[in-house]
């Protein structure tokens, strides 16, 4: 398991009720499934329209399965954005 850092931005933010918590996890599906039991309600459904930046690298349509995480690194929970 990686000890990481998960970051909410945004409604991910709002929906989370913290900036930012610390995670362990092996993969990004593992890390989500965390957030959501560790915050019942708005951010299951928020979490379904983000896109994820693991240690600064964009996930894309990667299956979060597939995403391993490293001890220290960082997953930015990145909902959409309006405006320019």
């Amino acid at each position: 398991m990686a000890k990481v850092t998960v970051r909410y931005w945004a409604a991910a933010k709002a929906a989370a009720g913290v900036a930012e918590e610390p995670h362990e996890a092996a993969d990004l599906a593992e890390a989500l499934r965390a957030a959501r039991e560790r915050h019942p309600g708005d951010l299951a459904r928020v979490l379904q329209r983000c896109s994820f930046l693991v240690d600064g690298d964009p996930v894309g349509t990667r299956a979060h399965e597939t995403v391993r995480l490293a001890d220290g690194g960082t997953v930015e929970v990145l909902p959409p954005f309006a405006g320019g």
